[in-house]
């Protein structure tokens, strides 16, 4: 039997060791030198090249054993991902080049950029099973992602200033900062040596062996050693001027932080060596590593990075004593990094394709943690809502394969005849799934969710205690071959695949999990279940309807299996498991109760426990009080259950699962009866529910009582409970000093507030009571006594006053400015309130600036409702590089929604120009995320908008296309934004070159270059109007540390009107581009922006940049042809320069080419607006 091909043995040869030495860190050049060997061990004699993964390295010299410099080349795909001049610019074009070019340097098939020749005359050395060391000198020179130098600006030295740096990756990108075989698959022992100033540490993979000094004192090395065997995507490195803490629990376990924060990090690390426990007792194994070490380091991508040894976590999950909410977060963050040492560092994977069984058996195991800490109704609570998640993007984008490799064994036919092989279903996403490097980042996160949800249906299959040994199984052979030479041959027991799982689940249990793994693994896709029953009083029998009627949509397929349906009667909960064969199945369940009419008798419930129930809603004749379809969440499912709504309140009152509960609250929704709201009332009011539960419900009465508004009787809703449970005894309107020692009280006494805001009267705006009810608890909050901090609990104050704006009713001429007197009195409470907040925050900043985001958001509602001008000064303030990182992601996504509403092109290129540039590769890949969550346009509207620009089609396309191949979650994260405007095929803003074609008569040659003229001339009355790239720079100009926010900074109490104010600006920014473009443009642009030494015509050292490798021949192309690929194809490491040409060359263009409108709406796609709505475009 031939040996399945995996990523393991794809390589003709194996990894043994490695050695990493970086010796030149050096931080005000943002550059690194290093050097490192790999010990190879060829499988064959004729080893001819030797392919290895590195990018944006600058290679110096490669030698075989120290004395054979060897030629070798570079070749990197992404730098040019669509090669050539494309028009087409879809999706359904680019993403099978996406594809290819992943695969050209993908690991797991043997591949790589660095492509290393092994010449006739050292054929000597490559024999066979013989060890071939080769070296690799190299140096890295401002990198772009990979390694991250954070340096703040301020005085001191760089240790002083905490200055430091670390390395990140998204999956296997170690390429980014060394050469290396950057395969999950390629396991090898390591030595790894770096030299750092005398005032920084070097935390890395593995012991600290020595730490030396250099002879002149100022720097020293240090050495460390891993033995376990571990791939290169799972080694890292920090530097800097850590303060480090020896956790006092378990002294193997070190802590480093920042400096200043060592309190924080005290508190926040104080229950860690409890997971540490956890795991060993619960998967029956020590922990595989000699020790572990969590470095906290500053602007991370993302929270919580794991490697062998080591995990780097961001500095914004430290917290005090005093906070509530965030230690949620990060005792769970921290479980997660050590559960990941155990699966994804010490057993990785055979292919990547098997990166579903690491992520989903480490949050898995993160979940068990978490449900010992936390609790069974916060773990049940987590399923319900990745159950939810996973179920939702699946509906939107279709069904997530996790395991994409091999496709599902086809199902036995009866017929004669050889069955044919199986055809891998194309499950129709916009990008390839048989790549990691091609994975849209938001795939790949709800991919871990299933995953977990997955190992979890296991659990239930085959036993908790089964699937525990068979974890415990997988670690043991781990340890095993980590011990063993890589002679030995038996490092492969460290790699998991699902075939391999699959295996060992058969050896432990004897159970064969083969169609399971099919039907859940290797497919992608959910089920959808609609239940609906009839009581048969006759035969005492419930009639059950179950249909799939969905199975067509996208992301919900068939399920054939059992089913497990709960009935609560009056005697009881009884279980049902019924088949599912086809589309529908029905089923005939015989009750166990009579009817009881008026007999006064307990119910019992499914816990044990018997209750009394109000029976008079039912009912008379049916014993049925609600039912449940697959109560464990078992399956990967959507319930649709169609019940009446006193069964719902029933299960609101008397079920104990919170699951369970939280879907009668959404069901109730639809309800707005008087029994719906006193069910949901008495849920707030009691104890015994789950916190989150009581949280939902009082959101859910909002919206209950908003539909029952006018036969609505009594005070506001919640009112009552709200000062029964936090007024003062004396006097209820005021409340009592905060005390959050009661965790169920704190998260209601934050959840009502907001609630209640949303209420609003048969006028559709907010009662005066409710806002009136909501100053009062601003001005009589008193936090003095409290151990606790209140931050959020005001965060949410200032989200409810939010929340009770309502659209201005306008009597006032349109288009006439706002003041001050114009507002309502009200608004102006309101606004006043908001306003101090934000201004007290400068003063005394809370914890996370909280309350500076619940401000902004607040504002922004204000200005959306025209209670303010629609500006995005403020915004732009607070997002700037400087600020708070959780603040500007707020301010972000305000421009943004401001940009999609009122927004110009300018406003739109500020945040495009963010993405690209921002310092913080968080807040990059934040912003484009949050774009593609609210888009100024969406590829499914009729009507085009006044954003749809062919120069967003191909500024967008060109970053993803050559300008991030460093970048590969940038990269796909930008792909998915294109999907979101654009969808799968060509834009429809851009020219069809056929028609712009035939509409030239005088040029057939050129008409490329008047193809961009006849999209431009369509924007010529837009042009200038568009903000000057110096003026948006000062807007942007940070926060002065006490500058006050008055009312005429939010625009309120303006003197000239708005739209005047604004078309005085635009005319000013046309004076300035008109009389030096160049000078404006050369202000924006960085001083950084010059190419690195060696690279035009210099003999250095060759470097990798952006479109450098084109072909000789190109050269001698006509001068029209180059004017074409300008934008593409530059030797320049800062690519902006060629825009800025391009522009130039644009406006040029211009002047030789005046097409008239109505020719250009017959030449284009989609017809350019009238003339009337372009002027119109940019007035408020």
């Amino acid at each position: 039997m031939r040996k399945e091909r995996t990523a393991d043995n794809s390589r003709p040869f194996k990894l043994a060791h490695q050695i990493l030495s970086l010796t030149g860190i050096n931080f005000q050049r943002r550059s690194i030198i290093g050097f490192v060997e790999l010990t190879i061990i060829p499988l064959k004699d004729n080893l001819r090249f030797i392919k290895l993964n590195a990018k944006q390295c600058r290679i110096y010299r490669v030698c075989l054993n120290d004395d054979y410099e060897v030629p070798f080349q570079y070749f990197d795909p992404f730098l040019d991902i669509c090669q050539g001049e494309n028009n087409e610019r879809s999706l359904e074009q680019f993403s099978p080049a996406h594809l290819h070019a992943a695969n050209q340097i993908d690991p797991d098939h043997a591949a790589g950029e660095l492509l290393i020749s092994v010449p006739a005359e050292t054929q000597c050395l490559v024999q066979e099973g013989r060890s071939v060391r080769v070296g690799v000198e190299f140096s890295l020179e401002q990198p772009q992602g990979g390694v991250h130098f954070v340096i703040p600006e301020c005085e001191g030295t760089l240790a002083e200033r905490g200055a430091h740096m670390f390395t990140y990756q998204y999956e296997n990108s170690s390429r980014l900062w060394f050469p290396c075989v950057d395969s999950f698959a390629e396991p090898c022992t390591w030595r790894l040596e770096f030299t750092v100033d005398e005032s920084m540490t070097a935390v890395s993979c593995g012991d600290l062996i020595e730490v030396v000094y250099t002879p002149d004192m100022r720097r020293k090395t240090f050495h460390y050693m891993l033995t376990t065997p571990t791939c290169a995507p799972n080694i890292a490195l920090a530097v800097g001027p850590f303060e480090i803490f020896v956790d006092p629990y378990m002294h193997e376990v070190t802590h480093f932080c920042l400096p200043g924060l060592m309190q924080s990090l005290k508190v926040s690390a104080r229950y860690m060596h409890e997971a540490f426990e956890f795991y060993e007792e619960t998967l029956a194994n020590r922990y595989p590593y000699p020790c572990y070490k969590q470095v906290f380091v500053d602007e991370t991508d993302v929270a919580v990075a794991a490697y062998a040894t080591v995990s780097i976590l961001s500095t914004n999950l430290l917290h005090s004593n005093a906070i509530i909410e965030q230690t949620y977060v990060t005792r769970k963050a921290m479980a997660l990094a050590i559960a990941e040492q155990f699966f994804g560092c010490f057993i990785s994977m055979q292919n990547w394709s098997d990166i579903w069984l690491p992520k989903g058996i480490a949050t898995y195991l993160t979940g068990l943690y978490a449900k010992k800490c936390f609790g069974n109704n916060a773990y049940r609570e987590w399923i319900h809502s990745e159950l939810q998640e996973v179920v939702r993007y699946e509906e939107k984008f279709g069904g997530i394969i996790m395991d994409p490799s091999q496709a599902p064994a086809p199902i036995p036919s009866v017929g004669p005849g050889p069955q044919p092989p199986p055809r891998p279903v194309d499950p129709g996403f916009y990008f390839p799934i048989k790549n990691l490097h091609t994975l849209s980042p938001r795939y790949i996160e709800v991919m871990r969710k299933k995953a977990h949800l997955v190992i979890r249906m296991l659990e239930h299959r085959i036993g908790y205690e089964l699937l525990l040994q068979v974890l415990n199984k997988q670690l043991s052979l781990a340890s095993n071959a980590a011990a063993q030479k890589q002679s030995a041959g038996l490092w492969s027991h460290m790699l998991i695949s699902t075939n391999v799982f699959t295996k060992a689940i058969f050896t432990v249990t004897g159970k064969d999990m083969a169609v399971f793994v099919d039907q859940w693994v290797r497919t992608g896709g959910h089920a959808k279940f609609q239940l609906s029953f009839v009581f048969n009083r006759k035969r005492n029998t419930v009639e059950l309807e179950i249909r799939q009627d969905a199975t067509q949509q996208r992301g919900i397929r068939k399920y054939v299996g059992p089913l497990l349906v709960t009935i609560q009667e009056l005697d009881g909960t009884f279980k049902h498991t019924l088949q599912i064969e086809g589309t529908v199945a029905k089923a005939d369940i015989t009750c166990h109760s009579k009817s009881r009419r008026n007999k006064k008798k307990k119910i019992p419930l499914c816990t044990g426990e018997e209750v009394d129930m109000d029976l008079s809603a039912m009912d008379a004749d049916s014993p049925v009080l609600w039912l449940r379809l697959d109560p464990e969440m078992t399956l990967l499912r959507c319930t649709v259950i169609e019940q009446p709504d006193y069964q719902w309140q029933y299960q609101l009152r008397h079920e104990r699962d919170v699951t369970s509960q939280l879907e009668a609250i959404t069901a109730l929704e639809h309800f707005p009866t008087p029994a719906s709201r006193l069910a949901l009332t008495d849920t707030i009011e009691n104890d015994q529910v789950y916190v989150q539960v009581r949280c939902r419900a009082a959101h859910c009465l909002t919206k209950v009582a908003n539909a029952m508004v006018s036969n609505w009787a009594g005070p506001p809703a919640m009112l009552a409970i709200f000062r029964k449970l936090y007024g003062s005894f004396s006097c209820p309107k005021i409340i009592r000093q905060n005390n959050f020692q009661n965790l169920q009280h704190y998260y209601l006494q934050k959840t009502i507030p907001v609630a209640m805001a949303g209420l609003r009267n048969s006028h559709g705006i907010c009662p005066q009571e409710v806002i009136q009810f909501l100053l009062d608890l601003f001005k009589y909050n008193d936090n003095s006594k409290n151990r606790f901090s209140d931050n959020y609990y005001r965060a949410a104050l200032i989200e409810a006053l939010g929340a009770s704006v309502t659209p201005v009713i306008s009597v006032i001429q349109q288009g006439t400015e706002i003041t001050a007197e114009s507002l309502s009195m009200d608004t102006r409470l309101v606004l006043e309130e908001i306003t101090r907040n934000l201004n007290l925050e400068k003063l005394l900043p809370c914890y996370k600036l909280t309350v500076t985001q619940a401000c902004l958001r607040a504002i922004r509602k204000l200005q959306k409702y025209g209670h303010l001008p629609s500006i995005p000064t403020l915004f732009r303030t607070y997002a700037a590089y400087g600020q708070f990182v959780e603040v500007r992601l707020t301010a972000l996504e305000m421009l943004i929604d401001f940009t999609g509403l009122d927004g110009k092109w300018s406003d739109l290129e500020y945040l495009l120009d963010m993405a690209e540039e921002d310092p913080d590769p968080g807040v990059r890949s934040g912003l484009v995320r949050l774009l593609c969550d609210n888009p100024p346009f969406h590829h499914s509207h009729t009507h085009r908008h006044r954003l749809d620009r062919e120069d967003l089609v191909n500024r967008l396309w060109n970053l993803f296309n050559c300008m991030l191949s460093h970048d590969t979650r940038m990269r796909c994260s930008l792909v998915d934004l294109y999907f979101v405007l654009y969808g799968k095929k060509r834009p429809t803003c851009m020219p069809i070159p056929e028609l712009a074609a035939l509409l030239k008569p005088q040029r057939v040659d050129s008409f490329i270059e008047s193809e961009l003229s006849v999209m431009k001339s369509s924007h010529s009355q837009s042009e200038g109007m568009e903000v000057s790239m110096s003026l948006k720079r000062k807007a942007a100009s940070p926060l002065k540390e006490l500058e006050v926010v008055t009312a005429d900074d939010l625009g309120v109490a303006t003197v000239e009107v708005i739209g005047a104010d604004d078309t005085n600006k635009s005319s000013r920014t046309k004076d300035l581009s008109e009389a030096g473009p160049s000078k404006v443009k050369t202000e924006y642009y960085s001083e950084n922006s010059a190419s690195l030494p060696g690279i035009s015509g210099s003999g250095g050292p060759v470097g990798f940049e952006p479109g450098m490798f084109n072909k000789e021949d190109k050269l001698k192309k006509k001068k029209k042809d180059r004017k074409k690929h300008k934008h593409k194809h530059k030797h320049k490491h800062d690519h902006k320069h060629g825009k800025e040409k391009e522009k130039e060359k644009e406006k040029k263009d211009l002047g030789k080419l005046k097409i008239k409108e109505e020719t250009l709406s017959s030449a284009s796609s989609s017809p350019s607006p009238p003339a009337s709505s372009t002027s119109k475009e940019f007035t408020f």
